[in-house]
């Protein structure tokens, strides 16, 4: 009887860890997808000065087969004078999926994205992908790793 009580209690004991584990997955894939909207919006804001804190200090970031350094080296080199000469940059077509591994998350979108240059007004639309993979610290996400590449639309 003592063991088949301890069996049962076991049980239990799993099945409440698994009815716990599932919201806490589902709310870590929320807060994985919050930061990388944050970003987006960011960036089609055209003013990513404010997502410094999207992104781990040592992270590291590759466009388009280039490696960038850290996002703070590429904000300031790269991406902050990109996008001054930008009128506008919009998504469409946009979809994201998210896997969540312990402290770890992986990121997978597609997209859409067209740029209207302030220069003259001639626009530029491509199709994206980026790969992102995160790392949850002290309850909060952060981009270590991200890796966008786009090509022109068929």
């Amino acid at each position: 009887m003592k063991k088949f009580l301890a069996i049962l209690f076991a049980v239990c004991l799993l099945s409440l860890q698994q009815l716990y584990a599932q919201p806490t997955v589902e709310r870590d894939i929320q807060q994985v997808k919050l930061v990388l909207s944050n970003y987006k919006a960011a960036v089609e804001a055209l003013d990513a000065s404010k997502t410094l804190h999207l992104f781990a200090p040592d992270s590291k970031v590759f466009e388009s087969g280039g490696e960038e350094g850290t996002y703070a080296n590429y904000l300031d080199h790269h991406l902050a004078p990109e996008l001054k000469a930008f009128k506008s940059f919009s998504y469409s077509d946009y979809k994201v999926e998210v896997q969540v591994d312990g402290p770890y998350a992986f990121a997978t979108e597609t997209y859409t994205y067209t740029i209207v240059l302030a220069k003259d007004g001639s626009a530029i639309k491509k199709k994206g992908v980026a790969t992102s993979a995160l790392r949850k610290n002290n309850g909060t996400w952060q981009i270590m790793s991200l890796h966008s590449s786009s090509r022109n639309t068929k």
